[in-house]
Parts: C-alpha cells; structure tokens; sequence
C-alpha cells in the first residue's frame, strides 16, 4: 500500500490544519459498540446488536470512517454479514501495543461497578484473537492487515 506523509518540520502546520478532525470525541454509543468490537473481534453487526440490545449500523459506519474498525471478510453464514475488527489505528489512539493490552473485561467491570453484558464475558484465551472461522478463503486475504509500521519506508 502506500501512504502519504509530510516532512517533520511540517508537522505544526499538519497538525493545526487536522486539528479539529482528531479532537472529535466518540459518543457513548461508539465507545460502548467499539468496545464489543475490540474484544469478540471479529464479530457481525448482528452480533454487536444482539450484544448491545439496540441497532448499531451508523455508529459502524462512523467508527470506520474514522478508521478505528474495518470490515475484516464476511461471515459464512445466511446473509453473508461482514465481519469487524479494529484497526492499527485504533491501537494508536488508545495508546496499545497489541490488543493483549486491553484490560480484561472482568477486572473493569468489577473496577467500575458494572456487570458484564452476556456474551460479552471473556472465555478462553486471555487476549481477544482474530478467529477466521466461518470466513471464505477470499475474504481471509481481505483480512490480512496491510496497515504499515509507524517509521516503516513504503516502496
């Protein structure tokens, strides 16, 4: 892929012209349906919906387009659904190396004095991982990140 950059000595500039765009705050909505994706990544818009318990459609659209979630492949189900997951971006953002740094649900939960929401809790492995299951091998390609390294030369 290939990405545009600009000289560091242009970063103020860059960055007052962007300002208001990166100051933008999510609402509640968008945190609560980026938190389900970030931890049963990947996962269907029905699924966040059944999870959540209201339509969550343009809050999707509007976590893509601010690039912290991106359709992953579809799902070999009825209907074909796509399947999200979060982005490099998004790890930028919240300031994580990998997703293994998110809390566990459980512990923040109790932190804040909430009950986790079924299908929600964590089962199995500690860290949310990317299962492919049920996605056709074309969309597997799709899933393959092509996000570049921050520092990394593109040719």
């Amino acid at each position: 892929g290939y990405q545009i950059v600009t000289r560091p000595e242009l970063h103020e500039w860059v960055r007052r012209l962007f300002h208001e765009r990166t100051t933008q705050r999510l609402s509640v909505q968008a945190l609560e349906t980026l938190a389900v994706i970030a931890y049963k990544q990947p996962v269907t818009a029905p699924e966040i919906t059944e999870i959540r318990g209201v339509n969550t459609a343009g809050v999707v659209n509007t976590l893509i387009e601010r690039q912290l979630v991106k359709i992953v492949g579809r799902k070999a189900v009825v209907g074909r659904p796509f399947m999200y997951a979060t982005t490099r971006e998004f790890l930028i953002r919240f300031g994580l190396r990998d997703l293994s740094d998110l809390p566990k649900i459980e512990e923040m939960a109790e932190a804040l004095g909430f009950e986790v929401p079924a299908g929600l809790s964590q089962s199995g492995p500690s860290q949310p991982q990317l299962d492919l299951e049920g996605v056709s091998p074309i969309d597997e390609v799709a899933a393959m990140s092509t996000d570049v390294e921050p520092g990394e030369k593109i040719h």
